[in-house]
């Protein structure tokens, strides 16, 4: 029984001891946590779509700038 209950502390010490230093690591960026949700679900036709979602959103953000009489002729 002793075995069995220092086992179950020692596991429960590390489970604590990694929360701990996951909390004070950190917080990624949007692009990072995109690419993890990417990679590891698999879910690679939204890179495309994301893509050209951020392109346009920069050709509305610079048409309102003084560089909109260039990009009007693409």
């Amino acid at each position: 029984m002793s075995e069995q209950s220092d086992s179950q502390s020692n596991a429960s010490e590390e489970h604590t001891s990694d929360f701990l230093s996951q909390s004070e690591s950190k917080a990624p960026g949007i692009l990072a946590e995109f690419w993890d949700f990417l990679k590891h679900n698999k879910k690679w036709w939204l890179a495309p779509i994301i893509i050209a979602l951020l392109l346009i959103g920069l050709l509305i953000l610079i048409s309102g700038s003084a560089i909109a009489p260039f990009i009007y002729p693409i």
